[in-house]
């Protein structure tokens, strides 16, 4: 989300999966900062990284089509793709995680 000019990083989940990640320990933004989710379902139209590959915050990673539009869904942090959990053409669901980061 951007608010006059500037990039906030939000994240929206069911209170269930916020309960359960306080009750481990684990603070909110550095959840949302390890992973990156689809927005809305759609296919998978295109990976643009690898595993192993640094990437800075705002570069392209992962090209999703809902709606018969792209999304270029993009890093959330700068840091290393730790794992690719879709490949193209793969249907996803809201809040899938398609992408982990180190």
């Amino acid at each position: 989300v951007y608010l006059r000019g500037h990039r906030i990083i939000c994240r929206v989940e069911e209170e269930r999966k916020a309960r359960l990640a306080r009750l481990a320990g684990e603070r909110e933004e550095e959840r949302a900062q390890k992973t990156l989710q689809a927005q809305m379902p759609g296919l998978v139209a295109k990976i643009l990284v690898s595993p192993g590959q640094e990437v800075k915050e705002g570069q392209g990673v992962v090209v999703v089509e809902a709606m018969k539009m792209q999304n270029e869904l993009k890093a959330p942090r700068e840091g290393t793709v730790k794992e690719i959990r879709v490949k193209e053409g793969e249907a996803v669901e809201k809040d899938q995680v398609l992408v982990t980061f180190e």
